[in-house]
């Protein structure tokens, strides 16, 4: 493929007479506990295929390109603090969002003459061709930006919306809101904008998140000692993703689960479990378990080695009082099975009902889980990725909606998450099927043939 950078462009927020950049020299908004930790993570990175016959490059750039941009200049309105950076001052106790006047968002404009309908399909695509949607997030020892974009045109075929948002500002549910306020922003037809509805509305109080035990600065502490002393920077827990260069081996796939493949899962587990009326049956567990042991069986080799996974739950609901479901930023809490398990119980025959009642037990017991122990819950998970064998994690949600940000052309055609790689798995709701699921999978092509081997192999079992 080829890719052809046409422009690089500052989208600024629309003028408002009420907009708070446009009465103070700069905005800063404190980082919380539930931010912090995500400082060592990589950007999230997720794309959007938009499918348009005949979409010339004569009404890509005089149509749909200002569009796009209008909305979202309108739509910064209101998500201000994407236009900012996140620094960290030596005299202030901890990272701030900062937002000052004439920040802005960048947009990278880009034509490329790769295939749309092999990029936005289900099968194995090729990563770096994924990857080369996706703009830079600037990251510096003392700074990083917080939101960039890039809508790259397929002449004739259609576009893409590349995001790439720092995940110390935002997790998927909110990433995900931004977009669909730009979206419904877009396809709004008269000139004068109509303020948002309230469920696309960010709500941006800090101060609804209390810390009266000392959690910001166990989370610093915890982060500065994964991270050399600095706070932001590169590196940390994780490692950009070896797709990014030009690697032809390394491929994404989008596996699918149906309704009625889910329903079949689960019937398995209430006739093989010994307690099956104790568990938590949900669509999450059921496919989350499911994937997890192809890839502890695909891996093969030594099965006694130990093997973990986690996830992260919304906490919004569970506080208390509960956020409101529009908060803007991190609030996500680690639940994780660490190195008490070995590959054999997971490979084994009954390794799918042992990953469902694991996990079963995990999301049951969020509601008991207390605040004032989530620095404790993520050192552990960062000790424990550093020495387990096999660490699976996931990314995205079915109850993100992703498929639901029409712009005004139809809704996406395909979205994937392009942060991921070997055992991490994204997660979305199916985009033609409800109570259906799509589970995407990032890594060499010889060993994603064998877990998709063993996918199949099991569902037709």
């Amino acid at each position: 493929m080829t890719m052809h950078v046409v422009e690089v462009s500052r989208v600024t927020p629309a003028p408002d007479s009420d907009s708070v950049q446009n009465s103070v020299n700069s905005l800063a908004i404190p980082l919380t506990f539930f931010d912090i930790p995500w400082l060592v993570f990589n950007p999230v990175k997720r794309v959007f295929f938009y499918k348009i016959t005949g979409s010339t490059r004569e009404n890509f750039h005089s149509f749909i390109l200002p569009k796009l941009k209008l909305s979202l200049s309108l739509v910064l309105r209101d998500y201000l603090h994407l236009c900012g950076c996140i620094t960290s001052n030596p005299n202030e106790p901890k990272p701030s969002i900062v937002v000052s006047q004439k920040d802005a968002v960048s947009v990278t404009i880009a034509e490329t003459d790769a295939d749309f309908s092999l990029l936005s399909s289900y099968g194995q695509r090729p990563a770096f061709e994924l990857h080369a949607l996706i703009p830079e997030l600037p990251v510096s020892d003392d700074s990083a930006k917080v939101l960039s974009l890039q809508i790259t045109l397929f002449p004739e075929q259609g576009f893409s919306i590349g995001v790439a948002a720092h995940h110390g500002v935002v997790d998927g549910k909110m990433s995900t809101m931004f977009v669909k306020a730009w979206a419904h922003t877009c396809k709004q037809e008269n000139r004068v904008v109509a303020p948002l509805p309230e469920a696309l509305t960010p709500s941006l109080d800090r101060s609804l998140i209390k810390d009266t035990t000392g959690l910001d600065e166990q989370m610093i502490r915890i982060v500065r000692s994964l991270k050399q002393g600095k706070l932001i920077g590169r590196g940390g827990l994780s490692s950009a993703p070896a797709s990014e260069g030009r690697d032809d081996d390394v491929v994404f796939a989008t596996l699918v689960l149906s309704r009625g493949d889910v329903e079949r899962l689960r019937e398995r587990v209430k006739n093989e479990s010994p307690d099956p009326s104790q568990l938590h049956l949900s669509t999450f567990v059921i496919s989350y378990a499911y994937m997890w042991t192809c890839l502890v069986k695909a891996r093969g080799g030594n099965m006694e080695r130990s093997v973990s996974f986690l996830f992260v739950a919304d906490f919004r609901e569970r506080l208390d009082p509960p956020l409101p479901a529009t908060y803007f930023g991190n609030c996500m809490f680690p639940a994780g099975c660490y190195n008490s398990m070995t590959a054999a119980e997971f490979a084994g025959e009954g390794g799918f009902v042992t990953a469902v009642e694991i996990l079963s037990g995990m999301v049951k017991g969020l509601s008991s889980r207390k605040i004032e122990t989530i620095a404790e819950e993520f050192k552990i998970s960062f000790d424990c990725f550093a020495v387990t064998s096999q660490f699976g994690s996931l990314a995205g949600s079915t109850r993100l909606g992703v498929y639901d940000s029409d712009f005004g052309w139809g809704r996406p055609v395909k979205v994937d998450v392009v942060s991921i790689e070997g055992n991490t798995i994204s997660m979305a709701e199916r985009r033609e099927e409800s109570g259906g699921i799509e589970l995407g999978l990032c890594m060499k092509k010889a060993d994603l043939d064998i877990v998709l081997t063993l996918f199949n192999k099991g569902l037709q079992n």
